[in-house]
């Protein structure tokens, strides 16, 4: 079995340890009110985009989320979020160091070790969410789940919900489909992102997402049999139909869209073993993007 794959099994022990983790580090995770911004790179920015989505819905204050790259200096925020699996990626130190003295930054790490732990003003280490497969699973789902914790919507059914998306068997003929769209809406929109990226990467696939009311303004176009549809959450009225009459597979997110999100990446691994491909160590890809001379 694959690391990847048994790092994605392990989420459920990895989401309760995160739920009880948030009370401890409540002052270092973003209070009610303030104007806060959540920054990251590849899946970080995903799960970035999410949790800003999240945190606005639920009240908690003004939320944007940019590539840890395109962060506008200009703005005022209460607070930067930082979210780095491995704490060493340059982009991020680099806007770290940028934002020191003059914006308060908290920095969501896998590793102690690593610069990030003082270019922060202050960290939340979830350690025994860390991975050896270069691609991201756990740790990004128990980074979003100790944020929901912290927001309060963390309950007991997304752990039966994740529980579920472990053991049901993927939709039949999935893995053989020739392109894959994930759609999502409001906060699911980032996961909708983030599962396309798992796709794309543990088995160079042709993967792709968007708000799932913009998947017809163009994107559509593309689905036919042989491709597959998935939407995170619940989909606007009358797509579902309008998908199948394409010809295209419709897969349904009836679940918490994180553990929708779970099931997305078991397709990676199972589309990967399909077409005899290592997930662990996807193409061109490394655990952490370090730019020399940056």
């Amino acid at each position: 079995m694959s690391h990847v794959a048994q790092e994605l099994a392990s989420q459920p022990q990895c989401w309760n340890r995160a739920a009880e983790l948030a009370a401890a580090e409540r002052g270092a995770l973003p209070a009610a009110g303030e104007r806060v911004a959540f920054v990251g790179c590849g899946t970080s920015l995903f799960m970035g985009q999410a949790a800003a989505a999240l945190r606005e819905g639920a009240g908690q204050g003004e939320s944007d989320a940019f590539a840890a790259s395109e962060f506008p200096v200009g703005r005022s925020y209460d607070r930067v979020v930082a979210l780095t699996r491995s704490g060493t990626t340059t982009e991020v130190l680099e806007l770290l160091g940028r934002l020191r003295g003059r914006t308060r930054t908290t920095a969501v790490t896998a590793d102690p070790a690593t610069p990030v732990m003082t270019a922060a003003d202050e960290t939340v280490v979830l350690d025994f969410a860390d991975e050896r497969s270069v691609v991201q699973t756990r740790f990004a789902t128990t980074a979003l789940t100790l944020l929901r914790a912290h927001w309060g919507l963390h309950t007991g059914a997304v752990l039966d919900d994740c529980a579920e998306a472990l053991a049901e068997p993927l939709p039949e003929r999935l893995t053989t489909c020739s392109q894959f769209t994930f759609l999502g809406r409001g906060w699911t929109v980032g996961l909708a992102n983030e599962a396309a990226l798992k796709v794309r990467e543990a088995s160079a696939s042709w993967a792709e997402a968007y708000p799932a009311m913009e998947y017809r303004h163009g994107p559509i176009s593309v689905t036919t049999r042989g491709t597959a549809t998935w939407m995170i959450g619940d989909a606007p009225a009358g797509l579902a139909d309008e998908v199948r009459a394409t010809g295209g597979t419709w897969v349904a997110g009836g679940l918490d869209p994180l553990a929708e999100l779970v099931r997305a990446q078991r397709l990676a691994v199972a589309v990967a073993a399909a077409r005899g491909l290592d997930p662990d160590s996807p193409r061109h890809l490394t655990r952490s993007v370090i730019l020399s001379g940056a």
